[in-house]
């Protein structure tokens, strides 16, 4: 039985393959799961026009990716931290920090694309890369300086 998968299936094919299967296999698993469709003319035809509405679907995605790229290879964090006397950092600069960082500028991403190798754990300035999908990335600089002393101290709560 030839069908038209929906979806990609291991060893199988990718979505938008014509395969040939078994008729058991087919009716059995893969068109109860949803994951084909047989190969009549009507359903070759909906899914190509399917194609076609996925594909300007991707491309209005991929442009609008590239838009938030540029907008945050633009930015340029700044991060102040405790250190101590040899200039070491009192814990770390992690990538939910700095994606908490880029959403106080408007721009929503999420701390996984952020590909921080290791907690950054001195002061300096960094680039660090943010993948996107559709292989969009994007360079972000980071600089990581020491908070003044007077800028660490503040009231304890319920102190006077």
């Amino acid at each position: 039985m030839k069908l038209i998968l929906n979806e990609t299936v291991q060893r199988l094919g990718k979505i938008g393959d014509i395969v040939d299967v078994s008729d058991g296999y087919a009716r059995n698993y893969l068109i109860p799961k949803g994951l084909g469709i047989a190969t009549t003319p009507r359903n070759i035809i909906a899914f190509e026009h399917l194609k076609k509405v996925i594909a300007n679907k991707i491309k209005k995605e991929k442009r609008s990716l590239e838009e938030t790229a540029k907008a945050i290879s633009a930015l340029s964090l700044s991060v102040k931290v405790k250190v101590n006397e040899e200039g070491k950092l009192f814990g770390s600069v992690t990538a939910k920090e700095i994606a908490e960082l880029i959403l106080a500028q408007g721009i929503q991403i999420d701390k996984d694309n952020i590909l921080l190798e290791k907690p950054i754990k001195e002061t300096g300035s960094f680039y660090l890369p943010v993948k996107m999908p559709h292989d969009i990335t994007a360079q972000i600089k980071v600089d990581v300086t020491a908070s003044t002393e007077s800028e660490d101290v503040s009231p304890e709560p319920g102190s006077t």
